[in-house]
């Protein structure tokens, strides 16, 4: 019977005589047990740690000697018995329990101090199969969860983070612990169980390539603490998978004020998008706002490219995060601080790009490392009431697909170039999703519309609008190919693109009226090429 089946409330303090440690990432771990044992606190350990500490000169004691039973199966086998779980499950103050500690000779552990086997790090590391499964931690977890359970009279800890923590309290407490410290520790403990094992089944799902587990567990770190989510109302986090791709979760931001939860969406969508630009075939510059392309370009340079990318909406420009695929240089840094802009985030930036930046103090500037592979698989997953909706990423290349040209005129090779350009951004254009290119930018983008032909008149009245600032005479839409990220339902979307100018269409195919609406184009001289694979994002 449980200490709360006996409305026995857990005691406030609890003082700490025996700890267990046994720990795979020993960073601070000597540190930590030398000041344990000052204080009079028995040390118990396993294998390699128990090596670290006595090789400090720190008393130590063995396992074995709780258990009565040697490390066997190269220590898969050491810590699973009722030597170690007796010592972390007996509920102190129940006589029953007390009495069975007694007569089986099972000490009390009082503080549990365990990190796990770096699975996750082998996991999205690379490693092989037999590899990554003997770094699944089997004995850890389960001391975890053990002690976890018994808070009410055992601490648990799970990463060196925690260490100051716990001293900082043996101090204050004269050696003891309380409640809403062993509280928390629990719960973290428990949280990061679920997150291990959350990348375990996720990882088996991958191997045995299963796209729709029985049950399907997603798990994080926190990485930061949002100041608010979407809204000042709403409370966030921003959690990292260890995954091992390039972008906003693993970047290093080198200034500027706090992310907040837009800043990292926003992110995260300009630096997708400009790495699906090879940057050895030419610099590409992306300039997101609410998660959508007001302005993507390739140029020789990165100031040319972001000077055509503003080009296409200097307006939306206005606050928005500006994506590199090359390192940031000191021209380019030089154009894009000279208006207001939230985020800029590159693989690398130079010593005087970041001097130029470093002016703007609120400017926040992140570097990745390198790019992200768009080819490479993963899972988008997102709520919805009840529930999660898990797919793989679209990680559909344009480069890869089979293209049909479907009308009388063919393309020319300069209009097929600016069509591959312009489908590669409308894969990351909310849909409905139409975008004109002309000359390697995007000279206007229809994004989120409920009508496909709404999103093809706003994309051309946006470059009506960007000619009329720049004092052009006509719309760079005159003489641009247009993609559509899904098939034209009816002709009316295609002829609202002949109406801006575009001489050229990629889309999927896919409708059952397709002959009408490639008819409708051989009528108005237009190219037309079918890709067969459709990108919405919702």
């Amino acid at each position: 019977m449980s200490v709360a089946a006996k409305n026995v409330p857990a005691p406030d303090l609890v003082p700490v005589r025996r700890a267990l440690l046994s720990v795979s990432d020993k960073s601070g771990i000597v540190d930590f047990a030398r000041a344990l044992s000052g204080r009079n606190i028995e040390i118990v350990s396993t294998g390699g740690t128990s090596k670290t500490l006595s090789g400090e000169g720190i008393a130590v004691r063995d396992v074995s000697e709780l258990t009565g039973f040697p490390e066997i199966m190269d220590g898969r086998v050491k810590t699973l018995h009722p030597g170690v779980h007796g010592g972390l499950l007996g509920i102190r103050d129940d006589a029953d329990h007390a009495a069975a500690m007694k007569e089986h000779d099972i000490a009390a552990i009082d503080l549990l101090v365990i990190n796990l086997y770096p699975f996750e790090e082998v996991r999205f590391g690379g490693g092989d199969y037999p590899t990554t499964v003997e770094n699944i931690d089997i004995g850890g977890p389960a001391m975890l969860r053990a002690a976890s359970k018994n808070h009410a009279y055992v601490a648990v800890v799970t990463e060196s983070a925690d260490y100051a923590r716990i001293l900082e309290a043996l101090d204050e407490n004269d050696g003891c612990l309380p409640y809403r410290l062993r509280q928390e520790l629990a719960a973290k403990a428990f949280a990061r169980t679920a997150a291990y094992d959350a990348a375990i089944s996720g990882w088996f799902a991958e191997a045995l390539a299963v796209d729709a587990p029985d049950f399907r567990a997603v798990g994080g770190r926190l990485k930061e603490v949002m100041r608010y989510g979407e809204n000042p109302h709403q409370k966030a986090g921003f959690y990292a998978t260890g995954e091992n791709r390039p972008g906003v979760a693993s970047a290093t931001q080198l200034q500027g004020k706090q992310l907040s939860y837009n800043n990292i969406n926003d992110t995260d969508a300009a630096f997708e998008l400009v790495c699906e630009f090879a940057p050895e075939r030419s610099a590409a510059v992306a300039i997101i706002k609410h998660a959508n392309p007001c302005g993507v370009a390739q140029g020789t340079t990165l100031r040319e490219a972001y000077e055509k990318a503003l080009a296409c909406d200097p307006v939306s420009a206005f606050g928005g995060i500006v994506a590199l695929n090359r390192p940031l240089d000191a021209e380019a840094a030089t154009e894009i601080v000279k208006i207001f802009t939230e985020v800029i985030i590159a693989p690398e930036a130079s010593e005087e790009a970041r001097a130029i930046v470093a002016a703007k103090k609120n400017l926040r500037l992140l570097v990745t490392g390198g790019l992200a592979d768009p080819r490479a698989p993963g899972l988008a997953v997102r709520t919805v009431a009840g529930g999660l909706l898990v797919q793989s990423r679209d990680n559909g290349v344009v480069d890869d697909l089979d293209l049909k040209i479907v009308t009388k005129r063919a393309p020319s090779e300069k209009e097929m170039a600016d069509l591959v350009f312009a489908f590669r951004v409308a894969k990351h254009v909310k849909s409905n999703a139409i975008v004109y290119v002309r000359d390697g930018a995007t000279v206007g983008v229809g994004a989120g519309q409920m009508s496909r032909v709404d999103s093809a008149r706003i994309a051309a009245r946006k470059a009506e609008d960007a000619a009329d600032a720049a004092g052009d005479a006509e719309p760079l839409t005159k003489g641009s190919v247009v993609a559509s990220d899904a098939f034209f339902p009816f002709a009316d979307g295609l002829l609202s693109a002949v109406e801006a100018g575009a001489t050229a269409v990629i889309q999927p195919g896919g409708s059952m009226r397709d002959d009408e609406v490639i008819a409708a184009a051989d009528e108005h001289g237009i190219a037309m090429v079918m890709t067969g694979m459709r990108h919405f994002r919702h």
